[in-house]
Formats: structure tokens, sequence, C-alpha cells
């Protein structure tokens, strides 16, 4: 068996084992792990997911990047991840919806997509603090546009040696995802607002970890920093699995024959949901384009087809919060991926960091062979929601149907006809108002619950219990801070006790 190892994007020397980058979350020199290859899935051993369930095809792809990890390891990280706080058996079920199949990825218990990823990482980190040793806690920091804060706080609340310190843009999120967050129980968790938007916090999340005298002090109270975000290759590893589980599905259902080709719309922001994508496809799986479907922060857009990123832009709230970002931290990870240079993606970094922009127009030819990119406005999305769900009665939340367009929209430019997966994001539930304005409902003056409640009445899909349950949950997180008092809260927190 072959041993997969681990090193940094910016070419740093440390090179380490999966459960040394889980737990260490960001390399030394401010690099994001990648790993030494990609492993490959034969289409033959595509072919038999089909007959597995959704944990058997995480344990399949899992077990090729965690080599260090026994078999029963990850087979139980896995059955405590996903067999008691999902909602549906299948996981992740594939859903017909018009011309185009969708794939369901808010089944967990936060309603969004980010459960798919961090049921799984508090397992697969606690399980790699004993396997290292570690003694000291472990401080979990997140910075979060809306939904992975919650899923990540679902994920490690009262974990044993684990803390968890979740940032969130103040006033950036949808009231229901505020309220998840600040209703946190646990006793090892805290919650503060950022007065500033997300690429704010996730600025300050970074500088924290990149500085010394900050990791000195944490020491000093005997603690390490750690994080929950896609930067943390443990947060991106279980998102390739329903790549091919989705893929596995629509062979089981005979819709696709092995080995044909299918493409994947995804709504991203932070790009590590659709670098997953990109992951399946380097291992083997028939992917034809990945299809990057941005609202009006459309950075990604303009990387995607122009080749230059450059954050120098407005920045826009929309109705789809979890993608209102203007620096996307995985796309680190594929430039080196397609460059293979590490000095070249450390410039890049840099010029980002001291410029707002960076040139890399010469991967065009690379990037356009594997991605297609669009944008909608709020405008579009709100349509596409009320078009969608005259057509099919299915109810799209805000992030879904701005994929959904892009993924039309797509098809229509391209002729290419190929079966279309699109990745579905978060329930409706989420966002309730918007969704309800989409469909040329009255919104005014009602709260939260009272949204839900016309919501089921309309598309008749169940209320997940855990959102409405938010009513009567007591708020337990009042913190705000100034964008540059994130490193105080931070030692705060570590301090107590």
């Amino acid at each position: 068996m072959y041993t997969m190892d681990y090193f940094s994007t910016r070419g740093g020397a440390e090179r380490v084992s999966s459960a040394a980058a889980i737990l260490k979350g960001l390399a030394s020199d401010g690099g994001l792990f990648v790993p030494a290859s990609f492993p490959q899935m034969p289409l033959s051993a595509i072919e038999e997911l089909a007959g597995l369930s959704y944990e058997e095809r995480a344990v399949r792809i899992l077990r090729l990047f965690l080599t260090d990890y026994t078999e029963e390891e990850i087979e139980g990280c896995v059955r405590r991840a996903y067999s008691h706080t999902f909602d549906d058996v299948r996981r992740a079920p594939v859903t017909s919806v018009g011309e185009l199949e969708v794939l369901e990825l808010w089944h967990g218990p936060t309603s969004a997509f980010k459960d798919m990823a961090l049921q799984l990482l508090p397992q697969l980190m606690s399980t790699a603090r004993v396997k290292q040793g570690e003694k000291d806690t472990i401080l979990i920091l997140v910075a979060t546009s809306g939904d992975t804060g919650k899923a990540a706080l679902e994920g490690f609340a009262d974990a044993e040696g684990i803390r968890i310190m979740v940032f969130y843009p103040d006033g950036g999120v949808s009231p229901i995802q505020g309220l998840q967050m600040v209703t946190q129980a646990g006793e090892n968790v805290r919650v503060v607002a950022v007065r500033g938007n997300f690429d704010d916090a996730q600025r300050g999340v970074k500088e924290i970890f990149g500085d010394a005298a900050m990791a000195a002090e944490l020491a000093a109270a005997h603690t390490k920093l750690s994080s929950a975000n896609s930067i943390n290759w443990g947060r991106l590893v279980p998102q390739i699995v329903y790549y091919f589980s989705a893929y596995a599905d629509l062979l089981a259902a005979q819709k696709i024959q092995a080995g044909d080709a299918v493409n994947f719309t995804v709504p991203t922001g932070n790009f590590g949901n659709i670098l997953a994508g990109y992951y399946a496809k380097r291992m083997g799986l028939p992917v034809g384009k990945l299809v990057c479907a941005s609202n009006e922060n459309n950075v990604l857009t303009d990387f995607l087809r122009r080749g230059i990123y450059d954050r120098r832009r407005p920045f826009y709230q929309t109705m789809s919060p979890s993608m209102d970002i203007l620096v996307s931290s995985n796309l680190e990870r594929l430039l080196y991926h397609l460059t293979e240079d590490t000095a070249q993606v450390a410039a890049w970094m840099r010029e980002l960091a001291e410029n707002g922009t960076y040139d890399a127009s010469g991967l065009l030819p690379v990037l356009r062979e594997n991605f297609w990119a669009a944008f909608t406005s709020d405008m579009m999305t709100e349509e596409e929601i009320r078009i969608v769900c005259e057509r099919t009665s299915y109810t799209l939340d805000t992030h879904t149907a701005v994929a959904y367009r892009v993924a039309e929209d797509y098809r229509c430019e391209t002729g290419d006809m190929r079966p279309m997966i699109v990745l579905s994001t978060a329930s409706p539930y989420k966002f309730g108002a918007s969704v309800l304005q989409a469909l040329g409902k009255d919104t005014d003056g009602l709260d939260e619950f009272t949204l839900m409640e016309r919501l089921q009445k309309h598309s008749g899909m169940p209320i997940p219990t855990r959102l409405a349950a938010l009513r009567t949950a007591p708020v337990r997180h009042k913190e705000v801070c100034e964008k540059d008092g994130m490193r105080d809260a931070v030692l705060d927190f570590a301090r107590s006790v």
C-alpha cells in the first residue's frame, strides 16, 4: 500500500501525513496542504460504487487519501459522521428537476452542504489527535459567510480536547444562519460577530494563523490552532466523495453508462466545493466540464474567463450570502495543481495580498479545458426560483438557483447536452424570506418561523426539525468585535477556563 504525503502549495519544506495536515490546518508558510499525487479510481471501481451505500462509497474514496488511518478508523469516522444526523438514508440523493439532475447536499443537521464535510472532519481530527499523540488543546478558528460556521459548531460541540471559535460578518448572514450560530450550545464553543464582511473575517483568521507571537502566547495556554474552513484538507477530502456518489447514483438509475462523461454546475464562493470536483476528475471520474456559478461578486467568473484575479471591486451583499466572497482561498490549490510551481504560486499569493490582483492568464487554455463560468444577478436568481417552481414544483434555495440558471446558460451557449448535475447547497428554509419573495409571496412583517410555515404550505417540503427548534432556542452568544479585535478575542477565549 502506498503512502500519501502532503506539502504546502507555497513550497515550505515540511512534508506530512494526512493526520498531521488535518490537525495543523494551514501549512507553516501560509500555504495550503495538497496531496503529493492524485490516486486513481479505475472505471471498474467506479462501477462498483453503484451498489454501495453512501458510507461505503466514502470509505472507498477516503482510504486513497488518508493512508495513515487504518480502514477501521476510517469506517468508524464515517459511521459516526453520517449514521444518525441526516434525514435521508441516501445522505446526498440525486433528484431529477426538469432537464437537470440536482444533487441535494443539505440533508444533514444544519440543512447545508457543509454538513457533508463538517460532520466528518471532527471525527477525522479527533482520531488524528490520538494518532499524533497531541496533548495540547486544539482551537479551531473559523471564518464563515453563513453555513460553514454552524456546520462546524454542530460537528465540534463538546468534542474532547478541541475548542471552536467562529467569526461571522455582522449583518452579513441570513437571519436563520445567524440564529443557528448564536444559539449553539456546547461548553467548548464561542461565536463572535465581526463588524465587516466575510473577507475581513477570513483575512483576520489567516493573519492569526501566521502570527508567530500569537502562536507563542497560545502555546503558553497549551493551545494550538487549526481550521475547519476548506483551507483544511480534512474539510476538502470528504467533498470529493459526493461527486463519485452522484455519478454512481446515475449509473444505478441507468441514466448513464459507465464511462459516460457528466457535467457538474457548482455554486461557489471560496472555490472549495468545485475544487473537490476537479480532484474527482483528476482521479478518473468521467467529468466533462465543471461549471462555476457565481452571484454578483463574480471574481471567479472573471478569473476563469480571463485568467486575471482581481478582488479590487465593489462587494455586494446578495440574496445568496454564502457566496458573497471576493478572496477565494481554495483557488490557490488549483493554481498549484495546474503549474506544480510552488514559487509561482507563492508569488501570486503575495501579489494578491499586496496589490489585490495577479495575472495567471498563461493558464487560460487549461482553465478553459476544465471549467466554464458565469454569474447571475439577484433579479435573475429570483426569476429562476419562480420559473423552476412553476415548471417542476421544485423549490430551489437562493444559491442552488444561481447554479441552476448558470447550468441552463452553459447548455444554451455551448450546446453541450451531456447529463448535468447541479449541486444544491442549502435547504430553501434557510433563506425563506428571499425564496417566498421570489415566488411573489408577501413577507412584510413576518418572522422567520412564520415564513417557514408559509414556505411549507407552498412547497410541500417538511420543515427541517432543527430549524423549527430555533424558535425557542436561547441566544447564547452576543459578542461583537471590530475586525482588528479578532486577535484579542481569540486570546481571551484560549485563556478562559
